[in-house]
């Protein structure tokens, strides 16, 4: 088992995929290369809502059957343990019974999960985000790295010839450094690029205020600064760091930039309490987990009380 804290989560030895079985096909091609690149194990879990059991009887009486809801996911989530087994990644099937998000965090505990996989919805009515009320819950609850799955996002298809960039957002406050230490351990462990990007407001305001812009302000010599700071770590030697700063929207410069870039990978960072509870009004968290074409990593706890030098929890700019 990994040891505590950073070095806990960018080698995770369990990864809990929580899958509702329609997200399974978008879900596994992500968790099979996490589970191969750590060595980790798969715990595939299930949980069934009590109306998912409900059936009809032939008089068209409904009636609650919870025997053949649980054995359709076990039959639906066998084929993705064999596969895994078949790449010699151990995994193992779980359904369960209950409230959902509950239901993740007490398997959590019980096999002791690094990290989290989940999918999102996407689009809804009125093309209104969905993030889905299971995965804000787990968002809420958990405090360790959970990788949000949206409906754009996609693996590399064969030897696409780009390189691996791990895309970081940053608000460049104090509680910045733990978070781009994080995703520079990440970078390393996937032999990544490590793109760190700062969103500020647009160019014309700046300029009316006086602010210098782009390569001249102020937030790319502070950049410049966290590059120097977080490749001092023997961890992250031999990372290539790259500032970047964008003017605008920060959730519209954030998914532009890991298209362009064709990111593996996207860290938000920890959300603050404060930000979780209003996650469906944090138009910058909702839609860059509802629209980014990878992987979303995100935590609410950046570690545990072992490792202090990094207990600050920090937020996404809004």
């Amino acid at each position: 088992m990994p040891g505590s804290g950073l070095d806990r989560w960018t080698h995770p030895a369990v990864i809990l995929v929580a899958t509702d079985l329609s997200d399974l096909d978008r879900l596994m091609p992500f968790a099979l290369n996490e589970a191969s690149d750590a060595g980790a194990r798969l715990i595939l879990l299930h949980v069934l809502a009590t109306s998912t059991g409900m059936a009809v009887d032939p008089a068209g009486m409904p009636y609650y059957d919870p025997a053949g809801a649980l054995e359709f996911a076990a039959k639906t989530l066998h084929p993705w343990c064999t596969l895994a087994r078949e790449r010699d990644i151990a995994c193992d099937a779980l359904v369960r019974e209950g409230n959902a998000a509950q239901q993740i965090a007490a398997s959590v505990r019980q096999f002791q999960a690094d990290l989290i996989l989940l999918g999102t919805r996407g689009r809804g009515k009125a093309s209104k985000l969905l993030l889905g009320s299971v995965a804000e819950q787990v968002l809420r609850s958990v405090n360790l790295p959970v990788i949000t799955v949206g409906p754009e996002a996609h693996l590399p298809v064969g030897s696409s010839g780009h390189e691996k960039v791990v895309l970081h957002a940053t608000t460049l406050r104090e509680a910045s450094r733990p978070s781009a230490a994080l995703a520079c351990r990440l970078a390393a462990s996937r032999s990544a690029k490590l793109v760190l990007q700062h969103v500020l407001p647009p160019r014309d305001e700046m300029k009316r205020q006086g602010q210098p812009t782009d390569l001249e302000s102020t937030a790319m010599h502070q950049l410049r600064e966290l590059v120097a700071e977080i490749t001092a770590d023997e961890a992250c030697r031999g990372v290539l760091v790259e500032p970047l700063v964008a003017h605008g929207n920060p959730s519209i410069e954030i998914l532009a930039a890991s298209a362009e870039l064709h990111a593996c990978l996207i860290v938000l960072g920890a959300m603050q309490h404060s930000t979780l509870q209003n996650l469906t009004r944090d138009h910058t968290i909702y839609r860059v987990l509802a629209h980014a074409r990878c992987p979303v990593l995100t935590m609410r706890e950046p570690v545990t009380a072992a490792t202090p030098d990094y207990v600050e929890r920090f937020a996404v700019h809004r």
